[in-house]
């Protein structure tokens, strides 16, 4: 058994509701990834479909680092990013396969799931940098207040993260596709958007982190952890 699986063995069977958010976690991302393609507008704001879905995964990643530390987090983060350049490769490949002579759907099909090698590369940057930058702000901070005040994580970490995330994502996916007017809308909109999501799911946020911290007997410090991403085999 590799060291990863079994990572994954020991804290399933050490804690019950690990795997879980896990799932909740990568499901979130690769949903809110297939939506992102419809651009939607409420009043002056623009905003990417993802928008309804992308930030759970956020809190999802706060919940894991907060209760599971980062340890636990990068792995899963790893494992969303696998699971977002697989999922890209075969909508790539069932795109170019020729379609049946009496559907008609091919061009829709382009249009909605189709994949744009810009936007995709767009997704696993801000993702990747987004998501780590989240996890070590909360990890740290979580040191740093001595595990008071919740919510400053949650919402600092968010702050970074969403940031980060939002303004690779626009400029990798969209410089020079919509106008310069328009970017920065679609940047500041989203990115406030995100922000205030978290702040608003920030009891829900305190409801389900108490919870599991009584249920699994686990809160993690990451005292003496190595936060480079890449050292995704750390025991």
């Amino acid at each position: 058994m590799g060291k990863r699986a079994a990572f994954y063995f020991y804290m399933s069977q050490q804690y019950k509701y690990f795997l879980p958010i896990g799932v909740f976690f990568v499901a979130a991302l690769m949903i809110s990834n297939t939506v992102a393609g419809k651009l939607i507008q409420i009043g002056s704001f623009t905003f990417s479909g993802a928008i309804i879905i992308f930030p759970i995964s956020y809190i999802f990643g706060d919940i894991m680092t907060e209760v599971y530390g980062y340890r636990a987090s990068r792995k899963i983060i790893w494992l969303g990013f696998g699971s977002l350049v697989l999922m890209s490769l075969f909508y790539f490949i069932v795109q170019l396969l020729p379609p049946a002579s009496f559907w008609p759907y091919q061009q829709a099909f382009v249009s909605i799931l189709g994949v744009v090698p810009r936007l995709v590369l767009a997704s696993i940057v801000g993702y990747f940098c987004g998501e780590f930058s989240n996890s070590f702000i909360l990890s740290k901070m979580k040191i740093f207040t001595n595990g008071k005040y919740l919510w400053t994580r949650t919402i600092g970490s968010t702050i970074v993260g969403e940031g980060v995330d939002t303004i690779l994502f626009a400029l990798i996916g969209f410089l020079g596709v919509v106008s310069l007017i328009q970017l920065p809308r679609l940047i500041i909109s989203g990115y406030l958007f995100k922000v205030l999501y978290e702040v608003a799911a920030t009891p829900l946020t305190y409801y389900i982190v108490k919870k599991l911290k009584q249920t699994e007997g686990v809160d993690m410090y990451d005292r003496g952890v190595k936060y480079n991403p890449f050292v995704i085999s750390e025991s």
